[in-house]
């Protein structure tokens, strides 16, 4: 074996989210795109002497965040229309400019961007709802992140397509093409059920169940969306896509801020995994997710950051820290989310709503190489009591110090190993000139 193909990190620390286990003393070995051990250092030393080492002093690894909602491309709208409510906020602004300003290049520059965000803050798979994801999957491919990639579906035409049957073509297109990537995942991705009728509901739900796709949807992200689903069709919209068959534990269900007991009934009964967006929904005043509630009737919960255009950033640690104080104000109970569940929430969580949990979203033998260390070499979480806390309540994304994707290191002291980072802040202006170009 090339001492190049073994890598051995020895932190202080090391969080693998089995058995909510921390580790001192310990090194984690990777081989090629594997953990290949987790062993004591001093036995780690002997065993892989050959190996390259990283010494992680006072720093914690863990798995990487999996950050299960958003939508890449729209970081170049980033702060283009801010401090409105939802729907006017999407059909005054983000729904005309998209119209405009949507296409390939549009999307592989801005999934470039959100790529680069989300590894320098420790995100080492992504979920993403947008036009063109066969392009944005080619970019998370060309740069060695992991990704899975819905394709919106809605009764009208966009920039991606005239209507559902082609949109549902061109998703199935980009299935074949990255089926046998290691990767990169194609799902089918209804927008939500005010946008996409019964029939393109129905007919995603059979073309996945024939696949093996995942599906994502927007649901019960306000409530007037709720309000107005009664009075038009006397059902919730969690009932009325139960009743198209709809439901499966295949399907995340993002947003729902409203969660009555006959959705979280439905919920519970087809094993759907919701998909938490705390800070989108904080900043466009939509609701709060009941998380508590959903936990302790054991419904899987997973963290998304939304889009950059709604958030303003893809930082899942700061997504973590919003998530677990919200819990606790809406719970008013002090012990909802405690720090652990938090984590798992940004990390194995969202491994397990992916259909992913067997390959990430902890550090376990033969599980792939999706790892960030924590650096508490700062001001900012001295003294250290409890680093797992520490990780929710204490840090910042600018702790982020190493970042592996299968293997391969991404970020290293801080600094993104593949990105120029000059020239992505200014193709990033290039755009925002000519969206918003500056009147004379």
């Amino acid at each position: 074996m090339t001492t190049h193909e073994i890598s051995l990190i020895t932190p202080k620390w090391i969080l693998t989210l089995e058995n909510d286990e921390l580790l001192t003393n310990h090194s984690l070995v990777i081989e090629q795109n594997i953990i290949k051990d987790i062993l004591p250092s001093e036995q780690a030393h002997l065993e892989y002497c050959d190996a390259q080492e990283y010494i992680l002093e006072n720093q914690l690894i863990m798995p990487g965040f999996v950050n299960c909602h958003g939508h890449a491309a729209m970081s170049l709208f980033k702060g283009l229309a801010d401090d409105l409510p939802l729907m006017t906020w999407l059909e005054d602004h983000i729904w005309p400019a998209e119209g405009q300003w949507v296409s390939p290049e549009f999307v592989a520059d801005g999934t470039k961007l959100a790529i680069a965000e989300m590894l320098k803050s420790g995100t080492t798979s992504f979920s993403d709802m947008y036009f063109f994801p066969e392009v944005a999957a080619e970019v998370a491919a060309q740069y060695g992140m992991r990704g899975t990639f819905y394709g919106p579906i809605l009764d009208f035409p966009t920039p991606y397509g005239s209507g559902p049957d082609e949109y549902i073509e061109k998703i199935i297109h980009a299935h074949d093409t990255f089926k046998h990537h290691p990767l990169i995942d194609i799902g089918f991705g209804p927008h939500a059920p005010y946008t996409v009728s019964d029939e393109p509901i129905k007919k995603v739900r059979s073309l996945a169940d024939q696949l093996g796709m995942p599906i994502q949807i927007h649901l019960h992200e306000t409530e007037f969306e709720v309000a107005d689903a009664i009075e038009k069709t006397g059902k919730r919209p969690s009932e009325r896509l139960r009743d198209l068959g709809f439901w499966g534990p295949d399907v995340q269900a993002v947003h729902v801020t409203q969660a009555n007991e006959v959705d979280q009934h439905i919920f519970k009964e087809h094993n759907v995994h919701i998909i938490h967006c705390p800070e989108s929904n904080l900043k466009l005043a939509s609701g709060f997710c009941p998380v508590h509630e959903l936990q302790t009737k054991h419904i899987n919960v997973a963290l998304g950051t939304d889009g950059a255009a709604s958030n303003n950033d893809l930082d899942m640690q700061g997504e973590m820290h919003t998530a677990a104080l919200l819990a606790k104000g809406v719970a008013q109970n002090a012990s909802a989310l405690p720090a652990i569940e938090a984590i798992k929430m940004a990390t194995i969580n969202g491994a397990k709503a992916l259909g992913k949990e067997n390959e990430i979203g902890s550090l376990k033998v033969g599980k792939q190489a999706d790892i960030i260390s924590f650096d508490f070499n700062t001001i900012y979480c001295a003294p250290v009591y409890d680093p797992v806390s520490h990780i929710v309540y204490s840090s910042s994304a600018s702790q982020v110090d190493h970042v592996w994707v299968a293997g391969k290191l991404q970020v290293q002291n801080k600094q993104l190993c593949h990105f120029n980072t000059s020239q992505l802040i200014e193709m990033a202006q290039g755009w925002a000139d000519k969206i918003c170009p500056k009147k004379d």
